[in-house]
C-alpha cells in the first residue's frame, strides 16, 4: 500500500483537481485510479481553459465543430462533455463498489449564472441530462442564489458539488440547504437514498487574503497567525459537519437512507512557497471527507506524505486562532464573501477565455 492508498483507509477520498483529454487518452487518469486510489475528479473553467490550451487532442474536433456549431458555448460543451463522460466511465467501478458514495466527476454550470437561481437550476438540469451519467456532480456556486438552486436541485434528485465556499458560515448555509432539499424530496415521496452532494471549502485563497491583512497589521501576534486561518477554519467546519449530520436533526433523513453531504477540501495547492506543500492535506485527513488535489500536490503526498487522522486534532487551538484573528480585526465572514465574489469573477474570466479558444 502506498501513501495515497493509505489515506483511503483513514476514511478520506482523494480526488484529482484536474481533467483533460490528455489525462484520458494517455492513460494517466486510469493509472491514478489504479495505483493511487484516486476516486473522483473535479473540473472548473480554469482547468478546462488550461486543457484546451495545452492538450493536442482537441484540435481536430474543434476544427470540425467550427463548421457545424455556430455557438461558442455549445462548441465548448461539445469538447469537454466527452471528457466528463469518459472520466465518469473510468470511475464507474469505484462508484458501484462504494454503492454510490464515491467515484464522481464534477462539471460546472457557466459562472455567469452564479447570481441567478432559476437559470442555475435549468442549466444544471440540462447538463445532467446531457452528460447522462449516474456519477456526475453538477457544480453550482455557494452564492446565495446558488444555494437556492442547490436546494431545488436536491429536491429534484440531481446530485451537486457546491463550489466556491470560503467560510464556515457559507458552508453551514449549504449544509442547511441540503437538508431542506432532502426533506422536500422525501415529503413528496421521492427516494433520497441515491442523493449525493459535496460542499467544496476553498483553503489556500483564504490564507492568501488573511496573510496580506496580517502582514499589514505587522504586530508580532498578527505575524504569528499567518498561514493558520484556512486550516483552523476547515477544522471547525468539520466540527459543524459532525454536529449537523451526526446530530439529532438528520436522524429522520438517515432513517430514510439519506447520506450526509460531504466536506471537500478544495484549493489545496499551496500558493505561498514558504509553506509546507502539504499544509492543506496532512492536517485535514479525516473520516467522511474528500480532498481534491492538483497533480503537483498529489505527487507530493505520494512522495513524502505522512497520513494520519488529524482533522479533529487541535480544535481548541483552531478556535483560539480564529478568535485571535477576530481580535485583530480580521473578519472571516467578510473574507469569505470577498473571496466568493472574486472566485466567481475569476471563473467567469476563465470561461470567457475558453469561449475565445473555441472561436
Amino acid at each position: 500500500m502506498n501513501t495515497t492508498q493509505h489515506v483511503a483507509t483513514l476514511g478520506q477520498s482523494l480526488w484529482l483537481d484536474n481533467l483533460s483529454r490528455s489525462l484520458i487518452h494517455d492513460g494517466i487518469l486510469e493509472k491514478l485510479i489504479a495505483e493511487d486510489g484516486v476516486s473522483g475528479v473535479t473540473s472548473n473553467p480554469s482547468i478546462f481553459q488550461n486543457a484546451l490550451a495545452t492538450s493536442p487532442w482537441y484540435a481536430d474536433d474543434l476544427a470540425s465543430l467550427k463548421t457545424t456549431e455556430p455557438d461558442a458555448e455549445r462548441r465548448y460543451e461539445a469538447l469537454v462533455i466527452p471528457d466528463i463522460q469518459a472520466a465518469c466511465d473510468l470511475l464507474l467501478p469505484t462508484f458501484e463498489a462504494s454503492s454510490g458514495k464515491d467515484g464522481y466527476v464534477s462539471l460546472e454550470v457557466a459562472p455567469r449564472w452564479a447570481y441567478d437561481t432559476a437559470r442555475t437550476v435549468e442549466e444544471a438540469k440540462r447538463l445532467s441530462s446531457t452528460v447522462d451519467r449516474r456519477n456526475l456532480l453538477v457544480k453550482v456556486p455557494g452564492t446565495p442564489a446558488g444555494v437556492g438552486a442547490f436546494e431545488a436541485l436536491t429536491a429534484l434528485g440531481i446530485n451537486v458539488n457546491v463550489t466556491l465556499l470560503f467560510s464556515i458560515e457559507q458552508t453551514q448555509a449549504v449544509f442547511d440547504a441540503y437538508i431542506r432539499g432532502l426533506a422536500t424530496r422525501a415529503q413528496a415521496g421521492g427516494d433520497v437514498r441515491a442523493s449525493r452532494a459535496v460542499a467544496s471549502l476553498f483553503l489556500s485563497r483564504v490564507d492568501t487574503l488573511v496573510d496580506a491583512q496580517l502582514t499589514s497589521i505587522a504586530t508580532q501576534e498578527a505575524l504569528s497567525l499567518r498561514g493558520k486561518a484556512a486550516v483552523a477554519m476547515a477544522k471547525l467546519a468539520y466540527q459543524s459537519y459532525l454536529e449537523t449530520f451526526h446530530g439529532a436533526g438528520f436522524v429522520a433523513l438517515t432513517q430514510r437512507g439519506a447520506r450526509s453531504q460531504t466536506l471537500l477540501w478544495a484549493s489545496t495547492g499551496v500558493k505561498n512557497p514558504d509553506y509546507h506543500d502539504l499544509l492543506y492535506v496532512e492536517p485535514l485527513i479525516g473520516e467522511e471527507t474528500i480532498n481534491t488535489l492538483p497533480d503537483k500536490t498529489l505527487a507530493a503526498l505520494r512522495d513524502h506524505g505522512k497520513p494520519a487522522l488529524r482533522v479533529e486534532d487541535g480544535i481548541a487551538e483552531a478556535e483560539a486562532q480564529l478568535a485571535g484573528l477576530a481580535q485583530l480585526g480580521v473578519d472571516m465572514e467578510m473574507v469569505g464573501n470577498t473571496l466568493q465574489d472574486d472566485g466567481v469573477k475569476l471563473f467567469e474570466a476563465a470561461f470567457q477565455k475558453l469561449l475565445q479558444q473555441t472561436s
